[in-house]
């Protein structure tokens, strides 16, 4: 019988047991083991039947447990232990707080939007790498102290459940989640109500959103929900999932987490004294209207539309994840502006001022299509890749926004993104450092990081390393067999036909792993072209493999869905079951056994298509060795201690089936002829010496580097704390001129020109010159009445490549020298040093200049010279 109505019994813990539920309701138990046993240890089966949530186990537990556990004083010395622990970490003086103290200028506080958030399981709230990045993000930003404030939406079915059907198709499934049952509390105003945020939607109608706030350690998480009773159905249903619905489902979303997630920081802020943000930083583009609701905000304090643009972009960080256009968020014009002006949200706003902000303005971009992307360069003074290829990727992919720049100029920089080890790190792992170095500098190791710590791995016997590996290689034998079983029954099959699973996988084989999500690029199924040789190393019959693969397709991508069915069949041959597994329904729980008990972590994507990769990096943290793609993180920090990279077939005019053909072939190879044998190469002592030597220097070179805390370290000190400058340097008066000075310059820009270049020192012979001479330049520039204060006059050299492009270009400034003139040009003057031998170049150009400028580059204008200019020839170094 079905019930009609269904609520929360919340239970009532006696007095002595009272921290327990302050312990449940921080997210900080789900990377702090103490506080996960002590939950554990009120009811170890119920412990496994909640999943490892505590609020869920608390609402479990026997009223009578509760009773004697009360009673219980070595159990109420763990309570009060582990209570202290949590209120010294949330009130105790963190990294943040010394660099503050010391001067440097940091922001008060930090709001981090983000579409999803991987925090736990208990918490699904996110389908794949950008939410449980943002999830790291939190965890290390409340362990370094800082003070950022995660917004998100509060999905009602999360994202997707997987199972598969008899013949290896995914199934969906949305089960309701109900936040009464989730780490998670409702914001309430002063008199007990819920707090709520609205949106004024076309036609007089209103999307309205409560509040739940997440304590994430010492970070709230602020998730809005529109299943409210005053809502139209249509509107309830906006945050009914993740990534789902069409259009305008997911433009109402945007407009929810952006503009709704600016009003609930505000309403929070208001209700709890917290300091306001001084930095705003978009995760993506999804929440980039949050720009527009600063401007509305700023407006209604006196200023107009361009001076609170120039306000709004000093304090906004924009992180991009995506390297291809396909990946962004488009929509179409008009459907934007339906929804904003005196009829939708931001009346009094001009609808084309905020049209303009999206539209691709620039060679093949879309006319009539507004890009998130777009807009979120355009609304951030400072803007990011998360890897260093991916900011080059960036720089080429968004260069039209600046025109007249090389890529290599454009103000998008790279922070590679880091992983959060307290989360992801096995137990055993963190015990094993421990052992060495004690545990409070181990998590210390863990969360901040510190060469001097991680080094000390170099002490740890090899048996105690291979130990520990073979421990994890084992449990995640176990894991499989259970889910694989669990995969199985949902499949159709009974009891009488699963009795091969006990045989699956293999404590002592060589274990690969590959987890991700399955859009075409990652190339689930590269391992699959030659699926004889690939049987042929999973068989071998002194140095076999097995493989472990999981991940999901979204759920319109039916070629995704195809590549999922192709790898299962192959995973069912009865030939090679034991060896090669596909594991349905990949989350954060899976997850946290997958990368500890692998030996090796498999990553073959189309190069340059993946912005960073972090499942490798949270691999790589349990001493588990990479095998990949010179690609996001691993092309940056690769190195042959650390694993092997597959070499990739990217030649021009190479066809993508020629392309996987090789790459595969490559992959083959370097498992059966350097993987395995390194592997299976046993000593004197019985030990694999070489294998645990990588996994040594994995650990202990590698390991400091893939930290979420040196990631936050460098958003706060290369991005926050400038964009925090900028925004106290931009009080209205000076936004007001700031943003006349702009409407000033890009008035007079179309006239402004480099009229005349020419080198006055004789040192260019017949088109050569010595090393170390100097050419002294004379260059005539029309300002068409700006000032020299307004601009900078640059020459820019370097080696020249056949079509007379720099290639490696130094910029030398140039001074002015006189005027104007009658016909109002200025004279400037400068050296330029010849320091490099080969085919060498200059050319002369104008940027605007002003201190509040982030980069020369900002408002995308530069003047260069005619061909008729003048001399500015090349000159060739002998």
């Amino acid at each position: 019988m079905k019930a009609i109505r269904r609520f929360t019994v919340r239970p009532v813990l006696p007095e002595p047991l009272r921290p327990l539920s302050d312990l449940a309701r921080n997210l900080r138990w789900s990377w702090h083991a103490e506080t996960r046993e002590l939950f554990q240890s009120l009811d170890p089966e119920g412990w496994q039947k909640a999943g490892g949530d505590p609020v869920r186990l608390l609402g479990a537990v026997p009223a009578a447990r509760l009773g004697d556990l009360a009673q219980d004083r070595r159990f109420l010395r763990r309570l009060t232990a582990a209570a202290d622990d949590l209120d010294d970490y949330l009130r105790g003086s963190r990294w943040y707080q010394t660099q503050d103290a010391a001067g440097a200028e940091l922001p008060a506080a930090i709001a981090y939007f983000s579409p999803e958030f991987g925090i736990t399981a208990a918490l699904p709230q996110y389908s794949g790498g950008l939410g449980i990045l943002a999830g790291d993000h939190l965890k290390a930003a409340s362990d370094l102290g800082a003070p950022l404030i995660g917004v998100g939406l509060l999905y009602r079915h999360g994202y997707f459940r997987q199972s598969l059907s008899r013949d290896g198709w995914q199934q969906e499934h949305y089960p309701v989640l109900d936040p009464n049952e989730l780490p998670v509390s409702l914001l309430r105003e002063e008199d007990g109500t819920p707090s709520r945020v609205s949106l004024a939607l076309p036609g007089g109608r209103s999307l309205r959103a409560h509040i739940w706030q997440a304590r994430v350690g010492r970070v709230p998480l602020l998730l809005l929900d529109s299943d409210v009773e005053d809502n139209d159905p249509g509107e309830r249903d906006v945050t009914d999932r993740l990534y789902g619905g069409g259009s305008e489902h997911r433009l109402l979303q945007e407009m929810l987490l952006g503009i709704g997630g600016v009003r609930a920081v505000r309403t929070y802020c208001r209700l709890t004294g917290h300091a306001a943000p001084e930095v705003f930083h978009t995760n993506e583009g999804h929440a980039g209207f949050l720009g527009l609701e600063r401007i509305r905000e700023l407006s209604g304090e006196g200023l107009d539309f361009d001076s609170a643009l120039e306000a709004v972009r000093a304090g906004t960080v924009f992180t991009t994840h995506t390297p291809v256009p396909a990946g962004i968020d488009r929509f179409d014009r008009e459907l934007v502006a339906h929804h904003f002006g005196d009829d939708g949200e931001l009346p009094g706003v001009d609808v084309e001022r905020i049209l303009q902000l999206g539209m691709e303005t620039y060679p093949g971009g879309e006319p009539n299509l507004f890009n998130m992307a777009v807009m979120g360069l355009r609304l951030a003074q400072r803007a990011n890749g998360v890897s260093t290829l991916h900011g080059a990727v960036s720089r080429e992919m968004f260069a039209g926004l600046w025109p007249g720049f090389d890529p290599a100029e454009v103000p998008i920089t790279s922070v590679t993104n880091g992983v959060h080890a307290p989360t992801w790190v096995a137990p055993e792992v963190f015990r094993l450092g421990a052992r060495q170095i004690g545990a409070g500098r181990a998590e210390d190791a863990l969360s901040v990081g510190g060469s001097q710590r991680w080094d000390a791995v170099a002490d740890i016997a090899d048996g105690e390393i291979w130990d520990v590996r073979r421990v994890l290689r084992e449990q995640l034998v176990y894991e499989v067999r259970d889910r694989l079983r669990a995969s199985w029954r949902q499949r159709g099959a009974g009891s009488a036909e699963l009795g091969w699973i006990d045989g699956v996988l293999d404590p002592d084989v060589l274990t690969i792993g590959f987890a991700r999500r399955v859009p075409s690029y990652k190339r689930l199924t590269l391992m699959l072209r030659d699926k004889d040789r690939l049987m042929d190393l999973l068989l071998h019959p002194t140095r076999p493999v097995q493989i472990v693969v999981a991940g999901k397709a979204h759920p319109a991508d039916d070629g995704g869905k195809r590549l999922v069915r192709e790898l299962v069949r192959f995973a069912d041959d009865p030939r090679v079951r034991h060896r090669i597994v596909f594991l349905p329904d990949y989350g954060m729980a899976m997850a946290q056994k997958l990368y500890p008990g692998c030996d090796v972590w498999l990553n073959n994507p189309l190069r340059p298509l993946e912005a960073c990769g972090t499942s490798g990096m949270k691999a790589a943290l349990n001493g588990c060795l990479n095998l990949s793609v010179m690609d996001g993180w691993w092309d940056e920090w690769f190195g042959p201690d650390y694993g092997w990279a597959i070499p990739t077939a990217d030649a021009v005019g190479t066809d993508e089936d020629r392309r996987d053909d090789l790459e595969a072939h490559a992959l083959y190879e370097l498992i059966e002829q350097r993987v395995a044998p390194r592997f299976y190469d046993r000593g004197d002592s019985d030990l694999p010496e070489r294998w645990i030597e990588m996994v040594r220097q994995t650990l202990a070179s590698l390991g400091p580097k893939l930290l979420a805390g040196r990631m936050v370290r460098e958003y706060v000190e290369r991005l926050y704390a400038p964009a925090a400058r900028a925004h106290r340097a931009l009080d209205p008066d000076t936004a007001r001129e700031l943003a006349g000075w702009k409407a000033r310059l890009r008035g007079a820009w179309p006239r402004v020109a480099v009229d005349h270049v020419e080198a006055l020192a004789a040192t260019a012979v017949n088109g050569t010159a010595e090393l170390g001479s100097t050419l002294a330049l004379r260059v005539r520039v029309a300002l068409d009445g700006l000032q020299p204060e307004d601009v900078e006059v640059q020459a820019v050299a370097g080696r020249v490549d056949s079509a007379d492009h720099i290639t490696d270009g130094q910029t030398f400034p140039l001074k002015p020298a006189g005027g104007p003139d009658l016909e109002g040009r200025w004279l400037y003057e400068g050296p330029l040093a010849l320091d490099r031998t080969g085919p060498f170049g200059y050319t002369v150009r104008i940027l605007p200049a002003h201190p509040l400028l982030a980069t020369s580059a900002d408002l995308g204008l530069v003047a260069v010279p005619s061909e008729e200019t003048g001399e500015a020839a090349g000159v060739l170094m002998r």
